[in-house]
């Protein structure tokens, strides 16, 4: 798998974890570097774990979708965008909690990393180094929810919807290329 690909899946699937950051940022009154550190860490430890778990099982599974696994990987990715963008749509605002217990993050990182999970599985199909995409993948999410975390306690959630529609799409397109690719390459 291509270094540049790795990044901007990367990019896509830190979205969901960015919006949600964004959320919390609204929710605390006085921010702390701590506070957005804490966001950053769940939401990237559990982004780089999933694609490894989902890699083992789409090892597992390899020899027997072998010739139909870049309809599968883009069936996934494709899914998982046309959910980020109809949840982008959406006007049901989640209700803002500021706590970062453990009780109210593990939810929370678990929910933001199910497409992470399901990237896990094409990786395998598509034989990529699971261990630099998962590393690319963490931090690249740790970084964006950090921030995100900063963004929603000064703005609001004026940028939400627009990072999870954006991210939406470049999961599809990237789906399209492994089709692409599969059929034609």
């Amino acid at each position: 798998m291509v270094l540049l690909t790795i990044f901007i899946t990367a990019f896509a699937l830190s979205m969901d974890a960015f919006s949600v950051a964004i959320g919390k940022g609204l929710s605390i009154q006085k921010l702390k570097l701590k506070d957005a550190l804490i966001v950053g860490a769940w939401f990237g430890l559990f982004q780089a774990v999933m694609p490894i778990i989902g890699y083992f099982l789409g090892s597992s599974l390899g020899e027997l979708i072998s010739a139909i696994d870049h309809w599968i990987a883009f069936i996934l990715l494709a899914f998982i965008g046309a959910c980020m963008i109809k949840e982008s749509f959406s006007k049901d605002e989640d209700a803002l909690d500021s706590s970062l217990s453990f009780k109210k993050m593990l939810p929370l990182a678990i929910s933001t990393s199910i497409d992470a999970l399901a990237t896990g599985v094409t990786f395998a199909i598509m034989d990529a180094n699971v261990w630099i995409s998962a590393l690319i993948i963490g931090i690249t999410t740790f970084v964006f929810s950090a921030v995100g975390v900063k963004i929603g306690n000064l703005f609001g959630s004026k940028y939400k919807s627009k990072a999870e529609f954006v991210g939406g799409i470049i999961l599809i397109l990237i789906g399209l290329k492994i089709l692409i690719e599969g059929l034609f390459f």
